[in-house]
């Protein structure tokens, strides 16, 4: 957060000695304190759903070997998952450490990365506007502004969705994001910063190597993210520079092979080779399902980023927006939907050139007046429609409560292969150190026809007409100990019942010795 602001008071005695100095927050340290407690507050009471497991289970096969993890939900290699990122292996190496499981080290990365986010989104907008209500402006219209029907997915920064992806990937790369852009606008908007000569002119190569290493860093840590960092870094230079010599091209030429060569170094897997993989783009398809129902109040924005576009056409909002939507229509038009994952940080010229032109002294005019009671109305309704139930525990519509399978992971080993019927089993129970039989989520390290044929073997397994031979034939060959089956499946034969959950109904069954 930024620093306080200083203020003089008549005083006397020793204080008078001190210049009678004294200290206040800033606006947005005081705002982003208390959201910052009541979003974590937030995060920490509703159980980890969703993409949680997978991420949980990075983990656990980081705890149990840091240099050469297998893969995270199967009895498989994990050479070349894309998921062992430098943030996932810092993670595991603190579960080594401490001896906290993957589960635990999600939920506490949940406040770590908010707080990366937090300051980020701060420096980013003092770049925008000097104005002290900008960032709070700008944190409101980000988590209120969305749309009248819930948007829940990794990298959407509303409040319901935070709820569920704080401690994800996602948030810690847009926090990066956001210290990224606030670095890459400084320097191209600030003329000064082009003049280095004698040793400021290596202290300013350094910098723009260092934030071609952050920019790096993001493109390990979430990978679909970097594209709209990236994007966004071009329209700030591109809208901010000034006076394109030689030199002042060659800076940024060094922070962009910066970035290459920080991702070409990770050993753990290439993340160039993901260009052209297509095994996700199915599941994001759904991204592009319910678009206006979903984003529409963020378009509130759209005067504000016409309003900059007037004053310039090289405005950096105005073309990160424009980036950002020809990437997301290239998405649906070429069935390369994965790329639908920016949709959330899309909306962020909207929201932020919003925020900006409201934190604007008044006396307003009549335009403005009406852009800020339209903005409120807004942000109003987005939190009572959709948002409010991630901070207020009755009355509104609340985050997903997934089941936990806490009591089935004390009788399974780590490593131990798993088969399962249930759809939030499958997610979930890789993050407490088992194995599935069939990954739920495509990953580079293992082929898309061999994770099909694993499905197909499971979905054979569990077939009513499935004989005992066929069902240990497929045990065996996926080295299957374990049974969790939801309550309408039968139990098979074979199969010994070692425990069963009082709230769903879920058994766990013995097989294979």
């Amino acid at each position: 957060m930024s620093a306080g602001v200083l203020t003089r008071q008549s005083v006397r005695g020793a204080s008078a000695l001190r210049g009678g100095r004294s200290w206040r927050p800033t606006p947005y340290q005081a705002a982003g304190f208390l959201f910052f407690l009541v979003m974590t507050l937030a995060y920490w009471r509703v159980p980890l759903c969703c993409d949680a497991g997978q991420h949980a289970a990075v983990v656990e096969r980081l705890k149990a070997s840091l240099l050469h993890p297998r893969h995270p939900m199967a009895d498989l290699p994990g050479a070349g998952s894309a998921y062992y990122s430098p943030y996932a292996v810092a993670q595991g190496a603190f579960a080594r450490l401490t001896g906290l499981g993957g589960w635990e080290v999600v939920r506490l990365a949940g406040p770590l990365n908010l707080l990366v986010l937090l300051t980020g989104l701060n420096r980013f907008v003092r770049v925008l506007s000097p104005r002290p209500w900008a960032p709070v402006l700008a944190l409101a219209a980000m988590t209120l502004l969305w749309g009248t029907e819930r948007a829940w997915w990794s990298g959407y920064l509303g409040l319901m969705s935070m709820t569920g992806n704080l401690g994800y990937p996602s948030a810690f790369a847009i926090g990066l994001t956001f210290w990224a852009w606030a670095l890459t606008g400084a320097r191209a908007l600030d003329a000064r910063r082009v003049r280095y000569v004698g040793p400021d002119g290596l202290r300013g190569l350094t910098g723009y190597a260092g934030l071609g290493v952050l920019y790096g860093l993001v493109l390990l840590v979430h990978p679909i993210t970097s594209v709209a960092s990236a994007l966004g870094a071009v329209a700030l230079v591109a809208g901010g520079q000034r006076g394109w010599r030689g030199a002042v091209a060659g800076r940024w030429a060094l922070t962009g092979g910066t970035a290459a060569a920080t991702a070409a170094c990770w050993p753990y897997f290439d993340v160039f080779a993901l260009t052209g993989d297509a095994s996700v783009d199915g599941i994001h398809r759904v991204l592009y399902a319910d678009l206006p129902g979903q984003f529409w109040l963020a378009l509130l924005g759209l005067p504000a980023l016409w309003l900059r576009g007037r004053r310039s056409a090289r405005d950096p909002l105005v073309l990160m927006f424009a980036l950002e939507c020809a990437v997301v229509a290239y998405g649906w038009f070429s069935g390369h939907y994965t790329y639908g994952r920016i949709l959330g940080l899309t909306l962020v010229p909207l929201q932020f050139a919003l925020a900006v032109e409201l934190a604007e002294p008044r006396p307003w005019g009549r335009l403005r007046r009406a852009l800020g009671w339209t903005a409120a109305a807004g942000a109003l309704a987005g939190l009572l429609t959709v948002q409010a139930g991630a901070v207020v525990p009755a009355g509104f519509a609340q985050p997903p409560r997934w089941p936990q399978y806490a009591w089935a992971a004390r009788y399974i080993g780590p490593g131990e292969v798993v088969i399962t019927d249930g759809y939030y089993a499958g997610h979930a129970i890789a993050g407490y150190g088992p194995n599935l039989a069939a990954p739920a989520w495509p990953d580079p390290s293992l082929d898309e026809r061999e994770r099909g044929r694993r499905a197909a073997d499971v979905a054979a397994y569990l077939a009513p007409s499935s004989t005992r031979d066929e069902r240990e034939a497929v045990a065996r060959r996926y080295h299957v100990r374990w049974l969790l089956l939801t309550r309408w499946r039968a139990v098979p034969e074979e199969a010994v019942v070692v425990a069963w959950s009082e709230e769903t109904g879920e058994v766990l069954a013995r097989v294979g010795g």
